[in-house]
């Protein structure tokens, strides 16, 4: 139960920290891109491309610098993967293990009674009942997020690209 445990606290972390960032990062990409373009207001994710764009960088450029910064954004997502992979393993662990005292009770006695198998069934079923919720919301977590991740680097792409237009034609 230990490691079902830890991996729970890990994975709610980090999706915590990842819901925070990705509200925020939203919330700076959907200023009009009039008060980027004027310096009014500048998102700290897009603050490399503009970096990139004053230097003059070209089409190419300026999608490696886009996709470097969806990377940085996209960094944590992979652990709530293995997360909500391992976690109904090490639940199913549990089950084995308990089974395994269930049967180690039946091997001892001469006369088994339901209650001396208790003690191994009640661990089998809470460690996979533990594993597998601590999977499902983890990996419910990750696919919201996922989505998230998408829609901003689709908007990340969308600026670049019109920052980049403006720029090449002198806007």
């Amino acid at each position: 139960m230990y490691p079902i445990l830890l991996g729970s606290i890990v994975g709610v972390a980090i999706l915590i920290s990842k819901f925070i960032q990705y509200r925020k990062i939203l919330r700076e990409l959907e200023i009009p891109l009039d008060d980027i373009i004027e310096n009014k207001i500048k998102p700290t994710i897009l603050a490399p491309i503009l970096e990139g764009l004053k230097n003059n960088c070209d089409e190419k450029e300026a999608s490696i610098i886009g996709t470097k910064q969806i990377r940085r954004i996209e960094k944590g997502l992979s652990w709530l993967a293995l997360i909500a992979s391992i976690v109904p393993l090490l639940g199913l662990t549990g089950t084995v293990t308990g089974m395994i005292k269930a049967f180690i009770v039946i091997e001892k006695s001469t006369s088994v009674n339901p209650s001396m198998l208790a003690g191994g069934i009640w661990e089998a079923l809470i460690t996979t009942a533990a594993g597998l919720m601590v999977a499902v919301l983890i990996h419910i977590g990750h696919h919201y997020l996922e989505n998230r991740a998408d829609d901003i680097a689709f908007l990340l792409k969308e600026i670049t690209n019109k920052l980049y237009m403006r720029e090449r034609n002198g806007i």
